[in-house]
């Protein structure tokens, strides 16, 4: 019998009645040789369940270094005959495909958990523990030196993963000085793993077998480096398993890249912030100054209307204050803001004159490209004796509401046009004199014009605002502010609403203590 492929014939006795030349050099099965203990024992099982069931069924296993399929088929005398097909190739490329589709299944998760947070802290956690779980015994994630230490997560497979600083060389190690600097990794065959330093293997983790080291390339910088380390006794890392721990550092070194630029940007931001949020008031030289802001946004900190308080240079002079609304709202208006703000304080010396201030910052703002326009609020307050002489300019704003002791509501008569867009912005200067327990309120338009009340469509209005602002009579200034804040938010709702600023100016019922000096909250005699 002539065949292309290796066959044995076998009967119901299980002895080989025939066996090609092919098949002698795969199982050294001799014609008229019992099958069991002559062939593996997986091929006898197969031909006794054969023999036992009288339905063929193939069976692929493993003869040396080879994988065969055994094909039976039944001989008209009941003889089986059993092919054998050289499988290895086919179950190669099959293993190679489940491990491709393996691999590729875990950097999608990897990485949809690495972009899940943007701390940076959190992606090397992360990193660590994936690579810890999927690729090693042990992996460390090391990011570029911090104050002379060397940041470094390190995770176990099935622990969690663990922070620590470092005050190392990374040179000790062959290749991670490189990875550290985003060069090309070195082949973990040079490294060899007898000499690793005991700061780079974890407490008991035993002696190593291999090390994988890796750069986290990042956004033009690099994000760090990741070692991957295995026991004595596993096998080494293949070439491929090299390669996927490099895709797998590529995704991570993006992650904690971007992670790290955001903290970097966030900070930055923070910090810029930090000039825009309006500031804290408190009683300068025997005046007292609140003030109060809400965004037009409640995630928003920064916004289109701003106030500030400058005490004066010289006990007994006058300290300026002013309460602006930018045209707009949100991040381009505070920018705006930002800059008006800047330019005042930048004019502080010719605060003695409103007219002046207005129209110096009238001319910047014209001259410049924003097209946002400003309205403004100035006032110039200095105690004198028991009273608070106020000096009250208006660019455009709502007219400043004085109130007195007894409730009784007046409007400020200064009037003026608005900042930034014609060549001159002209505005009068009125002086109002606060009596103990008077106290002056500057505010903006988002108060006036909220919508809400029953039906969330009707203005707030100067009518409730006036009648709100009497039943605050004899009040501290703080609690004026937080009167007011309360009232426009139950007024709005969830409605929609413009940014609402409030500052209140007024004079205390008793006499400043000199020796306080206005530099604190204050403390008053009877």
């Amino acid at each position: 019998m002539s065949a292309p492929y290796p066959v044995v014939i076998v009967d119901r006795a299980g002895t080989a009645r025939f066996v090609n030349p092919q098949t002698d050099r795969i199982l050294a099965l001799q014609h008229g040789e019992l099958l069991r203990g002559n062939v593996p024992d997986w091929l006898a099982d197969a031909h006794a369940r054969q023999e036992a069931d009288g339905s063929p069924t193939s069976v692929s296993r493993p003869i040396g270094e080879r994988i065969y399929e055994a094909h039976p088929t039944l001989q008209e005398d009941g003889a089986v005959a059993w092919w054998l097909v050289d499988d290895t190739d086919h179950q190669l490329a099959v293993e190679a495909l489940r491990m491709e589709r393996e691999r590729t299944r875990f950097l999608t998760e990897a990485s949809n958990a690495l972009l899940a947070s943007l701390n940076l802290e959190r992606c090397m956690d992360v990193t660590a523990q994936l690579a810890a779980e999927h690729l090693a015994d042990a992996a460390l994630v090391i990011a570029p030196r911090t104050r002379h230490r060397l940041p470094v997560v390190l995770c176990l497979r099935g622990g969690q993963p663990e922070h620590l600083a470092w005050d190392v060389d990374p040179e000790e190690v062959p290749g991670l000085g490189e990875a550290l600097q985003g060069f090309p990794p070195v082949p973990s065959r040079w490294i060899d793993p007898m000499s690793a330093p005991e700061w780079l293997v974890p407490d008991g983790f035993g002696p190593v077998g291999s090390i994988v080291i890796t750069p986290l390339p990042g956004h033009g910088v690099p994000a760090g480096a990741l070692v991957l380390l295995r026991r004595s006794g596993q096998d080494a890392f293949s070439e491929g398993e090299e390669v996927f721990a490099r895709l797998f550092a590529a995704r991570a070194g993006a992650a904690m890249s971007a992670a790290r630029l955001y903290a970097e940007q966030s900070s930055i931001a923070q910090t810029l912030m930090q000039d825009l949020l309006p500031p804290l008031l408190r009683t300068v030289g025997g005046v007292e100054f609140a003030g109060g802001y809400r965004t037009a946004q409640d995630q928003e900190r920064i916004g289109g209307d701003f106030y500030d308080v400058h005490p004066a240079v010289v006990e007994g002079e006058e300290s300026f204050a002013v309460l602006g609304d930018v045209c707009g709202k949100g991040l381009d208006a505070a920018v705006l803001t930002g800059k008006i703000r800047n330019t005042l304080q930048a004019l502080l010396p010719l605060a003695a004159d409103h007219q002046r201030m207005i129209d110096l910052l009238n001319s910047a703002l014209v001259n410049s490209r924003a097209t946002r326009f400003a309205t403004l609020a100035m006032a110039s307050a200095v105690r004198d004796g028991g009273v608070v002489q106020v000096r009250v300019t208006s660019a455009g704003h709502e007219p400043a509401l004085l109130v007195r002791s007894d409730g009784s509501v007046e409007a400020n008569a200064s009037r003026g046009t608005l900042v930034g867009v014609l060549p001159t912005a002209r505005a009068t200067t009125v002086r109002e004199s606060l009596q103990p327990g008077d106290f002056l309120v500057l505010f903006t338009d988002g108060f006036t014009e909220a919508k809400g009340g029953p039906l969330g469509d009707e203005l707030f209005g100067e009518a409730r605002l006036r009648n709100a602002l009497a039943r605050c009579a004899g009040m501290p200034s703080e609690a004026v502010v937080e009167h007011m804040l309360m009232i426009a938010s139950q007024w709005v709702g969830s409605n929609v609403h413009d940014d609402m600023a409030v500052m209140v100016i007024a004079a205390p019922r008793s006499a400043h203590l000199s020796a306080v000096g206005g530099h604190t909250r204050g403390k008053y005699t009877a």
